[in-house]
């Protein structure tokens, strides 16, 4: 795969940011310099001998100067477990940038990004891109609790208009799923004569789909990011396939990013 790097990584940081949230920060120059919004990359754990297969990451945030990546990673079986007890110094092995990342249209002016959970990571470079060439962007973010909004305070740096939030429980923004804020979005733009020509989102899988019918109700173009289990992060294993209208593809390797209207839903 062209531009993909194997890189040992020296782990700078990797502390509790909130209820099973750990953020991560490595030293990968290589990878730092060449990832791209949307991209991840297939990391293998160290000392974890009797577990050979790597684990996909998406990246929260690069520094591209100082050669640094971010993974915010949430606690949910053994390997993730495992990898809150990596102490500074340590070193993983990773290989990247893996995978197409977004591809917002050259036109595009006007643009919303939708996350739940730690859907919140993978957008969070797109945000900083758009913003650098001058797009109009507004942000939903979704999440259990007001703990959980772990992302909030850095999109709030990045933005000119905070994000719109919204908790499962009410302990912070609106209260109960992101959903009918998006709706909200969506109809406010319309209303306003300047309508959103692109969205991108990424969370649970149930949410995706919901804000993709939301998108092609209002005509906006709609990108969505399919996080799979992956076996051997390069295509060719098969074990993360997407059913889309032209068959079955790989989300390693023609994904994680995907077209809200080729996916097809189960």
């Amino acid at each position: 795969m062209p531009g993909l790097v194997n890189e040992q990584a020296a782990i700078v940081a990797n502390e509790k940011v909130g209820p099973g949230l750990h953020l991560m920060k490595l030293a990968a120059p290589q990878i730092a310099a060449r990832i791209k919004p949307g991209q991840f990359v297939h990391m293998r754990l160290p000392a974890m001998n009797d577990h050979i297969l790597r684990r996909p990451f998406s990246i929260y945030d690069c520094d591209r100067d100082a050669g640094m990546l971010e993974v915010l990673y949430q606690v949910v079986g053994f390997g993730t477990d495992h990898m809150t007890g990596l102490q500074v110094g340590e070193s993983t092995e990773i290989i990247g940038p893996v995978g197409r990342g977004w591809e917002v249209p050259k036109d595009a002016s006007r643009c919303l990004l939708v996350a739940g959970g730690v859907g919140a990571a993978p957008l969070f470079m797109l945000a900083d891109e758009l913003m650098a060439t001058g797009r109009e962007l507004d942000v939903i973010l979704g999440a259990q609790t007001v703990d959980a909004l772990v992302a909030r305070e850095r999109y709030e740096a990045l933005l000119e208009t905070p994000p719109r939030c919204s908790t499962d429980d009410g302990s912070f923004g609106f209260s109960g799923f992101c959903t009918p804020l998006v709706d909200q979005a969506l109809n406010d733009a319309e209303g306003e004569g300047r309508p959103y020509d692109y969205l991108a989102v990424c969370g649970p899988e149930p949410l995706m789909k919901i804000v993709v019918a939301q998108a092609k109700d209002h005509g906006v173009f709609c990108e969505l990011s399919m996080e799979r289990r992956m076996a051997c992060g390069i295509g060719a294993c098969l074990s993360c396939v997407v059913d889309t209208v032209a068959g079955k593809k790989r989300s390693c390797i023609d994904g994680p990013v995907f077209s809200g209207q080729e996916v097809v839903w189960s």
